[in-house]
């Protein structure tokens, strides 16, 4: 009986002399590049008056207030932007950001991805 003991401790721990098991080694993984948006909106102010964001000649993204604190982020190759009131917001086209505007000017533009 001691003798299937001593078979079965040595089982669970291993032989005299074995070298614990190390995990197989793996490359460390790159951190992907994060995607820059072709543009990036916040709103800045206790509300943003209406935001519009759409692709030209298609689809609109976008066409409302924005509530304090709130920021969308849009990655089409092209991108036509009207801000209510540019003074109320921060505008970033392509990870660089836009000029800030004065409170209460109306402003539209045309923002091109990197390969635009």
């Amino acid at each position: 009986m001691a003798t299937l003991l001593v078979v079965g401790v040595r089982a669970l721990i291993g032989s005299p002399g074995a070298q614990p098991e190390r995990p197989a080694s793996t490359a460390l993984a790159r951190p992907s590049e994060a995607r820059v948006p072709t543009v990036r909106i916040e709103c800045v102010a206790d509300v943003c008056p209406t935001v519009t964001v759409r692709v030209p000649g298609g689809d609109v993204l976008q066409h409302r207030e924005m509530s304090g604190g709130e920021e969308v982020s849009y990655f089409e190759p092209e991108l036509d932007v009207v801000l209510g009131d540019a003074g109320t917001v921060r505008v970033t086209e392509n990870g660089s950001p836009r000029a800030p505007k004065e409170k209460g000017t109306r402003e539209s533009f045309t923002v091109r991805g990197p390969g635009g």
